[in-house]
Parts: C-alpha cells; structure tokens; sequence
C-alpha cells in the first residue's frame, strides 16, 4: 500500500508525540489502526464484489453459448427428423394395409411392451370405517405410543456381554 520504511516510522512517530502529547498517543494510535483496518476491509469488499461480476459476466456469456449450441441441435435434430418422416413415407406409400398403422402397432412389432392407461381405485383412506384391533397392532409390531428419545435409545441399546454374566 504506503512504503514506509524503519527511519520515516520513527520522524512520524516522533512528530506525533511532540504535537498530540504522550498521554493521546495510544488513543490516537489506536483510532488510526481501527480506521486503516476498515480501509482495507472496504478494499477487499471491493475487488471481492467486481471479481463476482467478472465471474457472472462470464457465466452469462457460457449461458448464451450453451443455449445458442442448443438451439442449432435443435434444428438440426428436427431436420433430420422431418427427412426422416419424408423418406418413411415414401417407402410406406406402396404399403395398402400397414400404412395406415398406429404407433402401437409399430411398438407392438418391435417387442416393446404397451401398457394398459392408468385407472384411480377409488378408495379414500380418510374414510376407513373400522379401527384396527389391539391384538392386531401388538402382533404386527404397530407402534400405539410414542416413545421420547431417550427411551427410544434405552430400548434400542446394545446389550453389554458383561451384563449377562
């Protein structure tokens, strides 16, 4: 930041004690630290916040060309699916009967499975009538209470092999 060498400390320091007096010169001292240190923060806030926008102008520019590399597969995809489209049907014009196929038909040749369309039950678990049995619950292993945490941890703890002697 500020060369200042051995020799120019002691002048300056020397100028201070005779014109502050040696009873302010600590206080002195110290404000002139803390304002220094707060100097150098703001500095540092500083470089860190345009180092973020560099780094976000950066970003942006990635962003662009990703999606601009995008849009050309894009296109490029949908050409060749549209080609594809035109040269099946001209091979598929000559065909009276299997033209006219689905897209299910054609899975359906190639092994692929067609899965039936999905139908809701029906049920509404709010509105179960009955209640569970006690019995029931204790043989499954329902839990009916809720246990704290420390009990949890007592009734899972480990056994000790020392206990059992």
């Amino acid at each position: 930041m500020i060369d200042l060498g051995i020799s120019k400390l002691a002048l300056i320091g020397a100028v201070a004690l005779i014109v502050i007096g040696p009873e302010k010169l600590p206080r002195v001292a110290r404000t002139v630290g803390t304002l220094l240190g707060k100097a150098q923060r703001y500095v540092a806030d500083v470089k860190a916040e345009v180092n973020r926008s560099m780094e976000l102008d950066e970003l942006r520019k990635m962003k662009e060309s990703v999606e601009s590399a995008a849009r050309d597969v894009e296109t490029s995809v949908g050409s060749g699916v549209n080609d594809f489209e035109k040269s099946w049907s001209e091979a598929t014009a000559g065909l009276d009967g299997q033209a006219s196929s689905g897209m299910d038909d054609a899975l359906s040749a190639l092994g692929a499975p067609v899965y039936p369309a999905y139908k809701h039950p029906g049920k509404n678990w709010r509105i179960k009538q009955t209640a569970m049995p006690q019995w029931y619950k204790a043989r499954s292993g329902v839990r009916t209470r809720a246990l704290s945490g420390a009990a949890r941890v007592a009734r899972y703890r480990p056994r000790s092999s020392s206990a059992s002697r």
